[in-house]
């Protein structure tokens, strides 16, 4: 198992066929020694220490998602006893209080392998800014390891964990996943609590899932998350941590050409082209070209504006009081923090709140925006040369995010023809860390690569079966509601969650209602064998919200009990009778969106 990579259900297949926990540990301390990083941890947890709390788990509890699930964590995050140093050992201390997201993950079943090495105080997307050995690229070791979660990143692209956690403030959880062929989550922000996590920018701030595939990250994802009302900055965003299904009308954006940007490097551009080919043969309309620069606009207020004041604001007493601490080039970048006043803080607020507004636009033509995890990558010679300037070019892509309230989740793709590899970034708006998770395992899947440095393919990803929950309705639609079409943003501005695509029985007719535009459908149940099935889907609506989008349903639509191929009755969009009065009928189309299409040649 020396290069395999342990996913979690191999790793519970594994402990069903007598792996014990312990054992798992003594591999995994045998492989670091094998991999020889003096880089990845700034702290290991002894290795008697990590077996006897893997032993102290006992028998395999399926009521604990990760059972004898291996993980390490970035050194800015809280564990009791155990040392946190933000990779500053002036500012080292030894916190009573374990992190509320990793005590979840360890209620869980988990077991802690060490707290990692990142770039000081979180401070850089590089992962050379520490006062530690630097860890290792762990597909090779000529370019940086990504920060500021660079350990992190590292030990799962090695396969000594299953999973880590870093933290995300301008791409500090995505860079390093791109840079070490693996998957990073960075959610909306406050869906993970960042209490017990040293802060960055804590308005920006986030915990960060470092994973294998897409699947993993996401389980890791929902054990973790969920509001904490001790934290002042968690949020209670449901729909972030509820499965969902790729809509067969997702619309994808890509850089426009103006947007592109890859620094001169050939390779990097060609296995993003080979990364849009597979979006292409997963999504039924044509990607929409953007352009990039309002985010641009966003991304450039953050470290060139006065954002880095938060930065000072957070190690404040060190950087005052013993800042010859500080690694000399964190030093710089935050004690620039002294040039802003706070009349400079507020126009930079300002100034974000224009470009927001501008930014909000791209999301009317799209719900999901695909984009290089990072132009190109940077060796260590790079950085030797230049401290400043490839970690700014890393950011290209990754810095606005945040800034905007934005989900997203690295992915890697096709490699370069060097035989590095490559990755893209899916980014949606806030709570739809779902859809661009299950797009994100299909996009993985399809680039038919393995996983980190390790020989294991990327399995297929798991079809989502996601369920309307208790305190959702189901509704089903027809027309202009269905995902991609005019009329979708209804349902999406009520935080509704796709569900399933499924024909009706086929005891229906559809038909176009005279007038428009708006052009409309009207679905009309008829007697058995005069019908046809007529394609739908079928969206989750939280029920607060269910009042408000059927108040604005007009006649001669309503709602209505349907039947389903699937078996299930939801409710539904139907035509009252006096309705089809000048309809046509357009059963033979099969559905509203074939009907839409074949009226626009």
């Amino acid at each position: 198992m020396l290069n395999e990579f342990p996913t979690i259900a191999s790793l519970h297949a594994a402990y069903a066929k007598g792996l014990s926990p312990v054992d798992l540990v003594a591999g995994i301390h045998a492989k670091l020694a094998g991999i020889n990083d003096p880089g990845i941890f700034i702290t290991l947890i002894p290795e008697a220490e990590a077996k006897a709390a893997a032993a102290a788990l006992g028998a395999f509890d399926p009521a604990r998602p990760l059972w004898g699930i291996p993980f390490a964590i970035k050194d800015n995050i809280d564990v009791a006893g155990v040392p946190t140093t933000a990779a500053c050992p002036a500012f080292e201390y030894t916190p009573a209080e374990t992190a509320f997201s990793v005590q979840r993950l360890l209620d869980a079943g988990t077991i802690l392998i060490g707290k990692t090495n990142l770039d000081q105080f979180a401070t850089g997307l590089v992962g050379v800014r520490t006062p530690w050995p630097v860890p290792r690229n762990s597909i090779d070791e000529a370019y940086v390891p990504g920060g500021s979660s660079g350990g992190s990143g590292v030990v799962v692209g090695h396969g000594l964990v299953s999973f880590s956690l870093g933290t995300d403030t301008a791409g500090s959880g995505r860079v390093p996943a791109g840079l070490n062929n693996i998957v990073g989550l960075k959610p909306s922000l406050g869906v993970i609590s960042d209490h017990g996590m040293v802060p960055a920018c804590q308005t920006l701030d986030t915990i960060s899932i470092f994973a294998g595939t897409v699947g993993d990250a996401e389980a890791v994802f929902r054990v973790m998350g969920g509001y904490n009302p001790a934290d002042p900055w968690s949020r209670d965003i449901p729909m972030a941590l509820k499965p969902s299904a790729v809509p067969g009308g997702l619309r994808v954006g890509i850089p426009d050409a103006a947007s592109r940007k890859f620094a001169g490097d050939a390779l990097s551009e060609a296995a993003f082209d080979a990364a849009l080919e597979d979006v292409r043969g997963l999504v039924a309309v044509s990607p929409v070209p953007v352009d990039m620069t309002p985010l641009f606009d966003v991304a450039n207020l953050l470290y060139s504006g006065p954002w880095v004041a938060e930065r000072y604001q957070a190690i404040r007493p060190i950087i005052e009081k013993m800042p010859g601490a500080l690694h000399p080039t964190t030093l710089k970048i935050i004690g620039g923090a002294v040039n802003y006043s706070a009349a400079d803080a507020f126009a930079g607020m300002y100034r974000l709140k224009e470009l927001a507004r501008k930014a909000e636009s791209l999301w009317r033509d799209i719900d999901v925006l695909i984009v290089p995890t990072y132009p190109r990558p940077r060796t260590r010679a790079d950085l030797d040369a230049d401290p400043i300037g490839p970690n700014s070019e890393l950011g290209t892509y990754t810095n606005f995010v945040n800034l905007l309230d934005l989900c997203a989740i690295a992915v890697p793709s096709r490699w370069r023809a060097d035989g590095f590899p490559s990755g893209v970034t899916l980014i949606a708006p806030q709570g739809r860390d779902a859809l661009i998770s299950a797009f994100g395992a299909k996009l993985h899947a399809a680039a038919g690569i393995a996983i980190g440095a390790t020989n294991t393919p990327v399995p297929s990803p798991a079809e989502a079966a996601p369920a309307a929950g208790p305190d959702e309705i189901e509704i089903m639609v027809v027309g202009a509601h269905l995902s991609g079409m005019a009329l979708n943003h209804e349902l999406i501005s009520r935080q509704a969650r796709f569900l399933r695509a499924v024909t009706t029985k086929p005891d229906y007719r559809l038909f176009a209602l005279a007038g428009g535009p708006p052009f409309r459908p009207g679905l009309m149940r008829v007697a058995a064998g005069e019908g046809v099935a007529i394609d739908t889907e079928v969206w989750a609506v939280p029920a607060g919200a269910f009042g408000s989008f059927v108040a604005g349903v007009p006649s001669p639509l309503g709602i209505g009990t349907t039947q389903l191929a699937d078996g299930t009755t939801p409710k539904g969009f139907i035509v009252e009778a006096e309705g089809l009065k000048g309809a046509t009928d357009i059963s033979h189309f099969g559905g509203w969106r074939a009907y839409m299409a074949a009226m626009s040649k």
